[in-house]
C-alpha cells in the first residue's frame, strides 16, 4: 500500500508543477489578479487561481492508481456511494470557487452552496452518529446527527476559506490535517485505503502549490495565490474526511473511542479561529459575512510578527495540538482534552492581545 501512496503523492506533485505555470500564464493573459487593499497583507497584484490545480491533480493521481494496481488489490480501493457523492460535492464546490475567482460571488451565495453540498453526505447515510463520550454523549439520533454533520461541513469549509489570508497558511494547515488523516487511515484496512490515496494525492498538489506561493516572485510571474477554488475545495475535503473518520460503522471500522478526537484535533486551529471571529462579530453587532482583519494571522501581524513568522507560529500551534492531544489521550477523557484545547487557545489569544496593546 505504501508504494501506491508514494506514487499518488509524486504524480499529483508533478501535475501541480506542470499545471501551475499554465494557470499563471492564463491569469496574466486575462489579468486575473488579487489586488491589494487595506484588508489584505500583500503589496503586489498577484494571480489568484492556484487552487484550480488541486482537484485535477488529485483526480489524475487517484485514477492512475485505480487503473494500474494489481487486480488482487482493487478491493482496497473500492469506490462506493460515499466516494461518488464526495466527488460530486467536491466538483460543485470546486466549480463554485472557480466562478468566484473569475467573476466574484457574494458570501451568502457561497454559503448556500456549502449547505447544499453538505447535505449530500447525510442523504447517502453518512453522518455523525456518535460523539464517543464527549461531554458524556454517546450515540446520537439521526435528527441530531444530520444537522450536526451539515454544520460541521459548512464550518470547516468556511474555516479553511477564511484563514487563507497569508502565504502558505491554508495550505500548510491542510497538509498537517491531511497527513494526520493519512496516518490514521493507514492503521485500518478495506476501503479506507481509498481515502489514503486521495489524501496523499492532495498533499502532493499542495506541496507543488506551496513552491510557487512561498517562493515565487510577482515581478517574474511565478507567484500565485490559492483563491476560493482551492480553499473551498480543501475545506470540503477536510470536512468529508472529518465526517468519515467520526462516523461509527462497525462493518467497516472497529470500535474507536478516539474517532471524534482525532479529526477535532486535526482541524482545531482553523475551526477555533472562525468560531472566535464569528462570536466577535455577533457580540459587536457586525455583519457575519463582512470581511475584517480579526483572524489570528491578522492579530499576530498586528503584534509585530512578520508574515513568515506568523505562518510558522500558527503551523507550530497546530502541531502542538496534535502532539498535546496524542500525549493526553492516555490519561484523560476526550471531554477534558477538548476543554484543555479551548483554554489553551484562549490563553494564546490573550497573549496575542497583550502583545498588540504593548505594540500600540
Amino acid at each position: 500500500m505504501t508504494i501506491y501512496l508514494l506514487v499518488a503523492f509524486l504524480l499529483s506533485l508533478v501535475c501541480g508543477v506542470v499545471f501551475t505555470p499554465l494557470i499563471l500564464d492564463f491569469c496574466k493573459r486575462k489579468r486575473l489578479y488579487d489586488i491589494p487593499n487595506e484588508r489584505k497583507v500583500h503589496k503586489n497584484a498577484t494571480p489568484r487561481m492556484g487552487g484550480i490545480s488541486f482537484f485535477p491533480s488529485m483526480l489524475i493521481a487517484f485514477t492512475a492508481i485505480l487503473m494500474f494496481v494489481p487486480i488482487t488489490d482493487k478491493y482496497n480501493l473500492s469506490v462506493n456511494i460515499w466516494s461518488a457523492v464526495f466527488f460530486i460535492g467536491l466538483l460543485v464546490i470546486y466549480l463554485t470557487g472557480i466562478v468566484d475567482d473569475l467573476v466574484g460571488l457574494k458570501a451568502p451565495t457561497k454559503f448556500i452552496v456549502q449547505i447544499a453540498t453538505g447535505c449530500l453526505l447525510p442523504f447517502c447515510g453518512l453522518y455523525i452518529n456518535n460523539l464517543y463520550g464527549l461531554f458524556g454523549i454517546g450515540e446520537v439520533p439521526y435528527y441530531i446527527g444530520i444537522p450536526l454533520t451539515i454544520f460541521i461541513m459548512v464550518l470547516i469549509d468556511n474555516a479553511i476559506n477564511l484563514i487563507d489570508g497569508i502565504d502558505g497558511l491554508a495550505a500548510g494547515l491542510s497538509i498537517i490535517a491531511l497527513m494526520g488523516f493519512l496516518a490514521y487511515f493507514m492503521q485500518y484496512h478495506v476501503f479506507v485505503h481509498t481515502y489514503s490515496i486521495l489524501a496523499a494525492g492532495m498533499i502532493g498538489a499542495l506541496i507543488a502549490f506551496l513552491y510557487f506561493n512561498l517562493f515565487g516572485k510577482p515581478e517574474r510571474n511565478t507567484k500565485i495565490f490559492m483563491g476560493d477554488s482551492g480553499s473551498l475545495s480543501l475545506g470540503f475535503i477536510l470536512g468529508f474526511l472529518f465526517i468519515k473518520c467520526a462516523s461509527e460503522n462497525t462493518t467497516i471500522w472497529p470500535t474507536r473511542p478516539e474517532a471524534l478526537l482525532v479529526p477535532l484535533t486535526l482541524v482545531f486551529v482553523p475551526v477555533a479561529d472562525v468560531i472566535r471571529v464569528t462570536c466577535y462579530r455577533l457580540l459587536h453587532h457586525r455583519p457575519l459575512f463582512d470581511a475584517d482583519k480579526n483572524h489570528i494571522h491578522h492579530k499576530l501581524m498586528k503584534a509585530g510578527m512578520s508574515q513568515h513568522l506568523t505562518l510558522v507560529i500558527i503551523l507550530g500551534l497546530s502541531l502542538v495540538y496534535c502532539m498535546l492531544n496524542y500525549g493526553l489521550y492516555t490519561f484523560l477523557s476526550s471531554t477534558w482534552i477538548f476543554i484543555i484545547d479551548i483554554l489553551l487557545y484562549c490563553f494564546v489569544n490573550l497573549c496575542i492581545n497583550l502583545k498588540i496593546k504593548a505594540e500600540e
